[in-house]
């Protein structure tokens, strides 16, 4: 067990809900480590809509989702909570004493106290290119997200999908600028769009103006050469096929939520989410709680502002296990000398 690390609280699951989490832990001097299967955080907001405007975040009038994440990491940054990324929590086995013995996709060992689920609606996986031999080319010639996109210019690049992601990143590489492509073609099975009007119309513009291709098709096979992928076959509705030439092939298809290893933690699960009771969101498994969309209860409203209010009274139920011999009062971040410590900030003095 040398090689484990012990600690108060694991946060399973780094969107906007799992970090908020940290915070109100934070609060109650409960040290977290934050456990996600993306490279990054922000989990949803940066993976489905990173740009796209949020309005009922509370005092925020509006914000992006990667603006969300950013500010929220700042907020937590007094607590120090250790991030794990690219990896699920595959077993978890409660111990003799009570403490969770936590094991990851990468054989990361945790001993805790109390777990707290966080995962949104499961880990999210991107939807595959189904074409034979498809995964020889991922993270070399095919890809399903974009981290640099410098890598990219100057190159033929082929686009897969009709949702917001898709089209803008289409829009990105085709448009004058230092991630040009080369050239771009986007390629979707039909010629409706899941994407931003304003999206879809700069496309077509950008399209008249021949400064990139829009083909309706699917993807049906590979052309290859020397083991390396030359360009995609793309089927149309009449039957036809063509070859698109290309250098990288970016599949947009979306991000298809799964419960993963959770399912058999031996969790009461109703229609693949957690039931919890609404006094300090426990599990059915004492010392597990679950915030966000991954749980469920009479009344349940999958949104961001409802999971930062389970992280608090989550949080109280963790602080009575943490510190069974403590009496934990209710104080306030405006007033608690004691709070302004921990958040490393001067108390205010009130005339």
């Amino acid at each position: 067990m040398t090689d484990t690390v012990e600690t108060d609280a694991v946060i399973v699951g780094a969107g906007p809900v799992g970090l908020f989490q940290v915070f109100e832990l934070g609060l109650l001097e409960i040290k977290a480590h934050v456990i996600d299967s993306l490279d990054y955080p922000g989990g949803q907001c940066i993976e489905l809509y990173p740009d796209k405007p949020i309005y009922d975040i509370p005092a925020v009038p509006v914000c992006t989702g990667r603006e969300l994440t950013d500010n929220l990491l700042r907020q937590i940054e007094p607590f120090g909570a250790t991030f794990h990324y690219g990896q699920e929590v595959t077993t978890v086995q409660q111990q003799e004493d009570g403490r969770f013995l936590l094991v990851t996709s990468k054989a990361k060992r945790f001993l805790a106290r109390t777990i707290f689920i966080a995962a949104g609606v499961g880990a999210f996986q991107p939807r595959k290119v189904m074409v034979e031999g498809a995964e020889r080319f991922e993270g070399d010639q095919l890809f399903y997200a974009v981290k640099e996109p410098a890598k990219f210019a100057g190159k033929d690049l082929v686009v897969l999908g009709g949702g917001d992601s898709a089209l803008d990143w289409a829009l990105l590489f085709a448009q004058p600028g230092p991630n040009r492509a080369k050239s771009l073609t986007l390629v979707h099975r039909r010629n409706g769009f899941q994407a931003a009007p304003s999206s879809v119309a700069k496309m077509r513009e950008l399209c008249a103006a021949q400064q990139m291709n829009f083909v309706v098709g699917q993807v049906t096979a590979f052309d290859e050469r020397d083991g390396r992928l030359t360009g995609v076959q793309v089927t149309g509705s009449d039957a036809q096929t063509q070859v698109l030439p290309l250098d990288a092939l970016l599949a947009f298809y979306g991000l298809s939520p799964k419960l993963g290893p959770i399912a058999d933690w031996g969790l009461d699960i109703e229609r693949k989410q957690l039931k919890v009771d609404t006094e300090k969101f426990s599990t059915s498994i004492p010392g597990i709680f679950a915030v966000g969309d991954i749980n469920t209860y009479p009344g349940k409203k999958k949104l961001i502002l409802s999971g930062f209010h389970e992280c608090a009274l989550a949080a109280f139920g963790a602080a009575a296990i943490v510190f069974p011999d403590k009496r934990i009062q209710m104080q306030y971040t405006t007033t608690s000398t004691k709070l302004h410590k921990v958040l490393g900030v001067d108390s205010p003095v009130f005339e």
